[in-house]
């Protein structure tokens, strides 16, 4: 408190150096007095209290769980063994959006993908008769 009174804007109008301290001794004090940002600010420090500020206080311990060196390499380890990152995309989609993953037909039928339009009209009217 003293020191927020010999900061103040009010008593230093002439100082921006004292306004800017100010500004710091207030945002000390509301993480001093705030339970949930002072253990914040233990654990992670500013970062932490940034991160919170962010993504919401509930999530601070999942983004440094996430962000570990062992997440990580955990999330490579996992796509690599399951071959998700093979895709041309290049999206986590296991192959399944380029068509590698589309059932094959059984050996010996072959199908006919490309029909001309001369050749689907007259398979219509063949039909029609």
């Amino acid at each position: 408190r003293k020191l927020a009174l010999k900061y103040h804007p009010d008593k230093n109008p002439d100082n921006p150096e004292a306004a800017e301290k100010f500004k710091e001794i207030n945002n000390a004090h509301a993480i001093l007095t705030d339970a949930t940002k002072r253990n914040i600010y233990d654990k992670y420090g500013s970062l932490g209290l940034y991160v919170a500020e962010q993504f919401g206080e509930e999530n601070v311990n999942t983004y440094f769980v996430l962000s570990s060196w062992w997440a990580k390499a955990l999330f490579v380890f996992c796509g690599l063994i399951t071959g998700c990152y093979c895709c041309c995309c290049l999206c986590c989609c296991c192959n399944c959006c380029c068509g590698k993953c589309k059932p094959k037909p059984p050996e010996g039928e072959e199908q006919e993908y490309y029909v001309s339009p001369e050749d689907l009209e007259a398979q219509l009217q063949s039909d029609e008769r």
